[in-house]
């Protein structure tokens, strides 16, 4: 049988003498996520007693949410995909996604997503969950990829990265020699008139910040880091394009493709405090061999 998302507290003399509905607000579950508890297959339990969110807490009640089973939406297949896992709890998971792998589902490639690995990764785990990806990143960028196990904890993210809480820090390659060590680039982006697809700056676009650094300059191309106050769609492409250095390899924003035949942008590293453990979490991953490849192959200046 699937396990279902459950969530347990023990009650000491703060919270003595709350509502449970009162306490469940503290607690940040929403009131849609209550209506879904109890019309959608839910359960509130009081020292192994169901009971409403009317009851009255007392101390060292043990109080046990069990959230409604979760079902993947009906054209969301699971797929045996292998998945690279950095760090799995029963709240999350951060995978290190490979450049070439949508992060969900599109039209052009409809099967192979990271959303199908990971609903046939759930379901040879008998756990009854959907995805919830926190943090998207485009096809051809490779990096670590933070996921909610269900929709309470991406919930909790969602406030969070609107807090500025969930810190990336991108690596990239960049056509030319940036002249400064570091900078920041302002610039609004919006959907490009003529394209579906492709972004550009322009004046009645939403506003959107990067910061980046430089690490290396070698003979053809520089080597940066970059952070995202914003998350626009292409972010970093255009704004890398916009200051004219494009990222090697990005040929929808007139990167360099002689080098590396895909975007050379990777997310490496990931902070953010554990949104029901309370503690801050970093990971970090690696260059994929064919940027550690292009580096090496292009001496420093």
């Amino acid at each position: 049988m699937a396990s279902r998302f459950k969530m347990n507290w023990l009650i000491d003399e703060r919270k003595a003498g709350m509502l449970l509905k009162d306490f469940l607000k503290i607690e940040d579950i929403s009131r849609t996520a209550l209506t879904d508890i109890k019309f959608k297959g839910g359960n509130i339990f009081v020292n192994d007693v169901e009971v409403n969110v009317r009851y009255k807490l007392m101390v060292g009640d043990k109080l046990t949410v069990i959230f409604p089973p979760e079902i993947p939406s009906e054209g969301m297949k699971g797929e045996d995909i292998p998945l690279t896992i950095v760090y799995e709890d029963e709240f999350l998971l951060v995978v290190n996604k490979p450049a070439g792998m949508n992060t969900i589902p599109s039209r052009e490639h409809p099967f192979g997503s990271l959303a199908n690995a990971l609903i046939g990764y759930y379901q040879r785990r008998l756990l009854q969950a959907t995805t919830h990806i926190v943090t998207r990143l485009d096809r051809d960028t490779s990096g670590l990829v933070l996921i909610a196990k269900h929709r309470h904890v991406h919930h909790l993210f969602s406030k969070m990265q609107q807090n500025g809480q969930v810190k990336r820090t991108y690596a990239a390659l960049t056509s030319g020699s940036v002249e400064a060590n570091s900078g920041t680039i302002v610039a609004p982006i919006g959907r490009k008139v003529t394209s579906i697809i492709e972004r550009e700056v322009r004046e009645d676009g939403q506003y959107a910040c990067t910061h980046y650094q430089v690490i290396r300059r070698h003979r053809h191309f520089s080597q940066i880091e970059l952070r995202l106050e914003t998350g626009r769609t292409h972010q970093i492409r255009v704004h890398m394009s916009y200051i004219g250095h494009s990222l090697l390899g990005d040929d929808l924003y007139g990167g360099d493709t002689a080098y590396i035949k895909r975007q050379a942008l990777h997310c490496k590293k990931i902070t953010f405090t554990h949104p029901l453990l309370g503690k801050e979490m970093t990971f970090t991953a690696p260059f994929p061999q064919d940027i550690q490849d292009t580096i090496e192959a292009d001496p420093y200046l």
